[in-house]
């Protein structure tokens, strides 16, 4: 499909990276070079098959270990290789003075904060010089004050640059690690690049889109639009507009906070255990610390759902799968014990006896203000509130492991785990 690009939104786009986050600040608190010394950092060095959370650039080079590999996959021959625990409470501070930087360049309203390594810039001035300058400015200032390595890309909105990030500057070190796509070069630059390297597609998508006989994303941007909306839905349209270039995410855009509007749409709260679950005792038991995690963030929003969600994912050991599951009830609620019992009835039903689980998510959407929730005249919740209200007091006073329910501290319980934790990994 052809666009006019001339009537595109353009704004200067930076996505920058800190490269290999955990493993580079690992480096710098260490004293290392984060380009030249050989880091890996596991989630839990007491397990044999923890994953690798981060590696340096040279550990990935020489050794190809990454992201998602296991302890015992590195080499322990090589005294070169430094082998850490994961610290995310130390990896956070350090990502928070990324953004501190950059306020110096632009105000914050130009600043969106992707995730832990990444987040978005409009430079939108020419104070500190053009894009490049810019860019070059704010990558040597991270690493002068930080020790950090960045990687930048360049775009005229959200996802150019982000694309341009991914598949261009963190291979450019002629460039130092940045690069540039506008509307003008983006065929010429990435159509040839293969759909699965397109942010946003996963190995499903992939599947899908290579039975229409699309591979790469040239294939995929002169892709009828119609028909792939009409195949995929809304998601079928985006990517072709993506795979052409073009996103129409307004960079300014802040929504307002009402007081009494509800901004979100759901809560939810999931977890990959530890080792596999056998006994349908301990699985319940993981299922109300998940639950519990759920309520409360929603009466902390003062809202309340009616529509219940449960997903149990098992052990790819065991040839994976696993079951969703939504249930809606006629009040909505954001008590634990009547959350826990719909998922408990959603288990009941669908769950296989002999299937070993290993992912657990649950979810409550359909929300409504929770002063809906108290005007159930068919049944007094008063004192299950008042329970509620004081476990949360005690909660936000003391810490999230200072009251459990008494089945969390059984075998199966992850929430006095899990209150050490950021992210699921060691603080």
């Amino acid at each position: 499909m052809n666009f006019d690009i001339n009537k595109l939104p353009r704004h200067p786009i930076f996505c920058i990276d800190i490269k290999s986050a955990y493993a580079s600040i690992e480096c710098v608190m260490r004293g290392l070079d984060p380009l030249t010394t050989y880091l890996a950092v596991v989630g839990d060095l007491s397990r044999k098959g923890s994953v690798v959370l981060a590696a340096s650039p040279p550990m990935k080079k020489d050794y190809g270990i990454k992201t998602g590999s296991r302890l015992y996959e590195i080499p322990t021959n090589d005294s070169r290789i430094h082998v850490v625990q994961a610290r995310m409470g130390k990896y956070l501070d350090y990502a928070m003075q990324v953004p501190r930087i950059l306020k110096r360049f632009m105000p914050m309203e130009c600043i969106s904060i992707y995730s832990v390594d990444e987040l978005f810039a409009t430079y939108d001035h020419s104070l500190f010089g053009d894009k490049w300058t810019a860019a070059r400015t704010i990558q040597s200032s991270i690493k002068l004050e930080l020790g950090l390595p960045s990687a930048i890309g360049i775009g005229e909105n959200y996802f150019q640059s982000k694309i341009c990030l991914d598949l261009m500057a963190k291979k450019n070190v002629a460039n130092n690690y940045i690069d540039e796509v506008t509307y003008e070069t983006f065929a010429e630059k990435l159509w040839h690049f293969p759909v699965k390297d397109c942010w946003g597609i996963g190995s499903r998508m992939e599947k899908n889109l290579a039975q229409l006989g699309i591979f790469n994303i040239g294939e995929l941007a002169k892709a009828n639009m119609q028909s792939m909306k009409s195949r995929f839905g809304v998601i079928g349209q985006q990517m072709v507009l993506h795979a052409s270039g073009i996103d129409y995410t307004n960079p300014y855009y802040r929504p307002e906070m009402s007081h009494n509007a509800i901004v979100q749409k759901g809560f939810g709260s999931g977890i990959t255990l530890m080792r596999d679950y056998m006994k349908r005792d301990e699985i319940i038991t993981a299922i109300l610390d998940q639950t519990e995690i759920v309520a409360s963030r929603a009466r902390e929003a003062r809202v309340a759902g009616r529509t219940i969600n449960l997903a149990i994912g098992y052990s790819d050991d065991m040839g994976g799968g696993g079951f969703s599951k939504d249930k809606t009830i006629a009040t909505p609620t954001n008590l634990t014990h009547r959350i826990f019992q719909v998922c408990k009835e959603i288990f009941q039903e669908k769950f296989s006896t002999s299937a070993p689980v290993r992912r657990i998510h649950v979810g409550l959407t359909n929300l409504s203000p929770d002063e809906i929730a108290q005007l159930d005249l068919f049944e007094d919740d008063t004192k299950e509130r008042q329970i509620a209200a004081a476990m949360d007091r005690i909660r936000n006073r003391f810490g999230a492991a200072s009251i459990t329910w008494a089945r969390s501290i059984t075998a199966g319980g992850t929430a006095i785990d899990r209150a050490g934790k950021i992210g699921g990994h060691k603080i």
